[in-house]
């Protein structure tokens, strides 16, 4: 004895988010983390390049890493920040480092 397999049909759930202007806008801290392979004369060259840090501010931003684990960088907003962050960790394996950034809210 066959049976008929009903007639289903699956309507799949979307469910849409509006993510608007100002959300985008909202700002993140880039934190830099210490680590003992980078070299500090390449880390203030990152700092200098990518988040446009003058001299003594990336020293005092490498300096405050190396002793204490990590260190504020930069505020920006988020898409730019990824973006910086995105582009001096490519900078860093490109030569062989594992200099890490990483963003978090500024509550």
């Amino acid at each position: 004895m066959q049976t008929e397999a009903p007639d289903v049909k699956v309507i799949p759930e979307t469910t849409f988010v509006v993510v608007t202007e100002e959300e985008l806008e909202k700002p993140y801290r880039v934190i830099i983390e210490n680590d003992d392979v980078t070299p500090m004369e390449f880390v203030v060259m990152v700092l200098r390049v990518f988040f446009g840090l003058d001299i003594d501010r990336a020293m005092m931003v490498m300096l405050t890493a190396h002793h204490e684990g990590r260190a504020l960088v930069t505020t920006l907003p988020y898409e730019e920040a990824k973006e910086r962050v995105y582009n001096a960790h490519s900078a860093a394996r490109e030569v062989g480092y594992p200099l890490s950034f990483y963003l978090e809210p500024d509550v």
